[in-house]
């Protein structure tokens, strides 16, 4: 679940949540939605985690035809 997934549960929860009084065959539509909002604040935060921790490879076209995969913070100089 990415952020535009995770917005939809929490909008699509809050609108069952705070706009909705009426229950579907003795479902609580209140309750669903309280759930929904819930499961997409923790895909938002799980996905924001995430994106935070994913290295970043920096990758150069020699011009001899190789290419350099430089992580980062190892102390290469991107320019050789």
């Amino acid at each position: 679940m990415r952020i535009g997934g995770s917005l939809l549960l929490i909008a699509l929860g809050a609108i069952l949540a705070f706009a909705v009084t009426d229950s579907i065959n003795e479902v609580d539509l209140t309750a669903v939605g309280y759930i929904l909002m819930a499961v997409g604040v923790v895909g938002l935060l799980i996905t924001l985690v995430l994106m935070n921790t994913r290295q970043r490879t920096d990758v150069i076209q020699r011009r001899d035809g190789g290419t350099t995969y430089i992580e980062p913070n190892s102390g290469v100089d991107p320019r050789i």
